[in-house]
């Protein structure tokens, strides 16, 4: 006989985000709409007109994303939202050129890192929660998005640098220093929405 109790959350149970996951249709759900997602952010532009790196939502967007879904189900939401920008859908930010010429304009460093970076992200969370019982949700959640965001800074100027032939000093104005403020907010605002969250999946 089943008590009231158990007549009232067995519902809420079997359609928790959680229990959704683990499933391949909730997988692939969450993988899509991920995609998506970053798609939406990455319309959300400044252009600046001494670089021809927008400032972006993007990149935030992929630190959640990471940070949210984990290192496999993020990788495979990034790669999913890469070969839907090579496949001609708007889902890159506009001020490019779209479609597979984006991939390898000025701001493909960017881009092709992001998988890697949104796995990043995931692992190191996870890692540092494992390994340091101790730390806090927020400041796992940071390092794990400063260490995405890195990757994501350093790929995209090496790519700047390389593929345009410019000087290190050239690089590091057009592709880094004017962004360093910004990323840090990017991380601190990531690590807190997570955490949020986290709290509220918990609650």
């Amino acid at each position: 006989m089943h008590t009231a109790r158990s007549i009232q959350t067995a519902p809420s149970a079997a359609w928790s985000l959680d229990a959704f996951s683990r499933t391949f249709t909730g997988k692939a759900a969450l993988v899509v709409c991920a995609s998506l997602f970053v798609a939406a952010c990455a319309h959300l532009i400044v252009p600046l007109p001494f670089t021809p790196v927008p400032l972006t939502l993007s990149d935030l967007a992929v630190l959640l994303v990471g940070l949210a879904l984990g290192p496999e189900l993020a990788f495979a939401a990034l790669v999913l939202y890469l070969a839907e920008g090579a496949a001609g859908l708007p889902v890159f930010s506009p001020t490019g050129p779209g479609g597979l010429v984006q991939l390898f304009g000025f701001t493909g460093g960017y881009l092709l890192a992001y998988p890697f970076a949104a796995a990043l992200a995931g692992y190191v969370d996870r890692l540092l929660l494992r390994r340091l019982p101790h730390v806090t949700r927020f400041a796992a959640a940071a390092m794990a998005a400063l260490a995405a965001t890195s990757l994501i800074m350093s790929s995209g100027a090496a790519w700047l640098g390389i593929v345009h032939h410019l000087s290190l000093a050239t690089t590091l104005k057009l592709a880094v220093l004017p962004f360093l403020p910004g990323q840090m907010v990017k991380v601190a605002v990531a690590a807190g929405l997570f955490t949020t969250l986290n709290r509220w999946r918990r609650a």
